[in-house]
């Protein structure tokens, strides 16, 4: 699963990569899925996260992930990589299925490897001269990452509540806050990733070989099309895609026997891997083109795709917060705290 492709970076940012490393949308389309998520947050909502400098903060980490990519860091990549994706068709060669596949990303790992041991040729099959980040015997860790994303923020949420309601000082309530900011700008990175069809599949840069009986595109440039270039020339419409956010709501079957969110999670992408075939006759018909009323007809499922990833990001920040449990540990420790400090007092 290799390929050299032009990746964005930034404004005027390119490099060039021997390594799957097309990002899912370029980094203005990640800035829309976290502002989308901004939008759709309850007015109750902690306000530290809706000043103008925070909401900034959490557009702009929508890129972190992919700044941290680079060709010569092989061992971040090594564990970044795969992050970005999961391509969906390949469980059913490992005998599992969405539903049923481990919450545990390292019980996974052990899955995969158990299997190769039995069948080396299991697909995706690793090419070791091709693998300086030692990762092509995985096919994406993509759900896992947004798990333990939302794993983080919960916790974040819940020893900034024992700060703020246990005499945190405002130093330590402000380093809490900050860190919510962060994780919840990075996880959106993750989120968006999943509402991008070409990150659900092992068809992510154009059909590839086989079969191909449909005839759909083989073009490597076309993940790109889809990531930011196609956006680039006919625009997005984003005041209209505020307007559409719907308000966030908790996600159903979170926290249910630990699992965070893992299975809502793994069950949104196996919906946006159903989009892929779609997505691809779309190309076939010349609805992503840009050019003309026909070519500017695969706008509007792209945009949905980014309202869905918006969504789903408010969904999630939501579901931290509300669910997120009390610190009884922060709490005493707070507690002994203010204890010594009455103790000390003359």
């Amino acid at each position: 699963m290799k390929k050299t492709a032009i990746c964005f970076l930034g404004v005027l940012a390119f490099i060039q990569l021997d390594a799957r490393c097309a990002w899912a949308w370029d980094y203005e389309g990640h800035r829309v899925i976290n502002q989308i998520a901004l939008a759709s947050l309850p007015t109750n909502f902690p306000a530290f996260v809706k000043t103008a400098e925070a909401r900034e903060r959490i557009a702009f980490l929508a890129g972190e992930p992919d700044r941290w990519r680079n060709p010569q860091e092989y061992t971040l990549n090594h564990v970044n990589q795969p992050d970005h994706f999961i391509d969906m068709e390949y469980l059913a060669n490992f005998d599992m299925k969405p539903e049923t596949v481990s919450s545990y990303r390292y019980d996974f790992v052990s899955q995969l490897a158990a299997a190769r041991v039995k069948n080396p040729k299991i697909e995706p099959v690793p090419n070791p001269e091709r693998d300086a980040n030692h990762n092509q015997a995985f096919f994406g860790f993509l759900p896992w990452a947004i798990n333990e994303h939302y794993a983080k923020l919960k916790l974040e949420f819940s020893y900034l509540k024992a700060f703020e309601q246990n005499g945190g000082t405002p130093e330590e309530i402000r380093n809490a806050q900050e860190n919510v900011i962060y994780t919840m700008g990075v996880m959106g990175h993750f989120v968006g990733d999943a509402t991008q069809p070409l990150h659900t599949t092992r068809h992510f840069n154009g059909w590839g070989n086989g079969e191909n009986p449909k005839g759909y595109t083989n073009d490597r440039k076309f993940h790109q099309l889809i990531d930011g270039d196609y956006f680039t020339k006919v625009g997005i419409a984003m005041p209209g895609l505020l307007t559409n956010a719907q308000p966030a709501h908790v996600v159903e079957g979170a926290n249910t026997g630990g699992e965070g969110i893992f299975q809502p999670v793994i069950k949104f992408i196996a919906v946006q891997n159903q989009l892929v075939e779609p997505l691809y006759q779309l190309e076939k018909d010349g609805k992503l083109s840009g050019d003309g009323p026909v070519g500017l007809e695969g706008k509007q499922f792209l945009q949905g795709q980014l309202l869905k990833g918006g969504q789903m990001l408010g969904n999630i920040w939501l579901t931290a917060w509300q669910t997120a449990p009390e610190d009884d540990y922060l709490k005493r420790q707070l507690e002994k705290r203010k204890e010594a400090a009455v103790e000390k007092k003359p």
